[in-house]
């Protein structure tokens, strides 16, 4: 790729990143007109009415951009370790794995701080990804991209199974997340982010600690080991990192998909297939997609809101189909 459309391409995702972030803090229940949220921005002291609500999103806005750069890494991450194409924490079910244990948490432990969600979440996500490498390695072949799609399906079949049984019949853990089943940033707040900003770091570091030995195992296992990389290792962190980004973003959103498989197929068509861009950009464009899907849900559902989880579903759904059906002649 030529630099100069390089740089053209990476100022029109910040051009979008900036206007995502405007239509966060002017458009919900009330909409705000321009003038007083850069006000409100410049005087966070102002206590009139509309200055309350920007100031409300600001915190919702911060921690859509965060979630989706987060589920945006890890499913770069996810697809490059495995490679598969349409590998993503929904869709491997590692969500669903995260949001079975914090139920659990919520309904026989008792939890109530946001750091408990999040590293009952990570136990959760980490053992949803074992049960399903484990299902796909079975039989002859080894693992398939098929058999590591449908592992995947079925785990998350059977963990939204367990979730309805522990919640149906307890009222109050249903009253309280039954939005956060299907994804919601609606509820979050400072410390909720304050929380989860110190995995989501330490997530991003690791990415980027394994972003050059990720584009030697694109080339294959042989030729990684030739170069010198240690492919064991390599997956085991980038796994790793995976689960701490999509986990910790579960255990405070709920399960939010798509993101994680949309956001590094739209970096590989503008950039191509370099790990080292597709890490830090995906990040961006997971950041977008999620803060925009919260406006339309927001526009949709007015004077309410639509969760942006459903949103996702619906944007993400065709995209996923197409991906599939490309799959089946290519890979990674």
């Amino acid at each position: 790729m030529k630099y100069i459309n390089f740089i053209n391409i990476l100022l029109a995702i910040i051009i979008l990143l900036v206007l995502c972030v405007f239509s966060s803090l002017l458009f919900g229940s009330k909409n705000i007109d321009l003038l007083t949220v850069l006000n409100t921005l410049k005087n966070i002291h102002n206590d009139s009415f509309d200055a309350i609500v920007v100031k409300e999103r600001i915190p919702r806005t911060i921690f859509s951009l965060l979630a989706g750069a987060s589920l945006g890494i890890s499913g770069t991450l996810m697809q490059s370790i495995t490679r598969n194409p349409i590998a993503d924490p929904s869709i491997l079910g590692i969500n669903m794995g995260a949001s079975l244990f914090v139920v659990l948490g919520i309904a026989f432990l008792g939890i109530t701080t946001y750091k408990e969600y999040i590293v009952l979440a990570l136990i959760g996500g980490l053992i949803t990804a074992i049960a399903v490498y484990f299902i796909a390695s079975i039989g002859n072949g080894g693992i398939s991209l098929m058999k590591l799609a449908l592992s995947g399906v079925i785990i998350s079949s059977i963990l939204s199974s367990l979730i309805n049984m522990v919640m149906l019949p307890r009222s109050d853990v249903m009253s309280s997340f039954r939005f956060w089943q299907v994804g919601s940033v609606s509820g979050v707040n400072w410390q909720s982010i304050l929380s989860m900003l110190p995995f989501i770091i330490i997530g991003i570091i690791l990415s980027i600690a394994v972003a050059p030995s990720l584009n030697a195992l694109a080339l294959g296992d042989e030729v990684a080991i030739g170069l010198g990389v240690k492919v064991g290792l390599t997956r085991i962190i980038s796994t790793i990192s995976a689960i701490l980004l999509c986990s910790t973003v579960t255990a405070l959103a709920g399960p939010i998909g798509f993101i994680g498989l949309m956001a590094p197929h739209i970096i590989r068509m503008l950039f191509g297939n370099n790990i080292k861009f597709i890490i830090p950009i995906s990040a961006f464009i997971g950041g977008i997609i999620l803060t925009f899907s919260d406006v339309i849900g927001r526009l949709i559902g007015s004077p309410s809101e639509l969760e942006v989880g459903i949103v996702t579903s619906f944007i993400g759904a065709p995209i996923f189909i197409i991906i599939s059906m490309k799959a089946k002649v290519r890979s990674l």
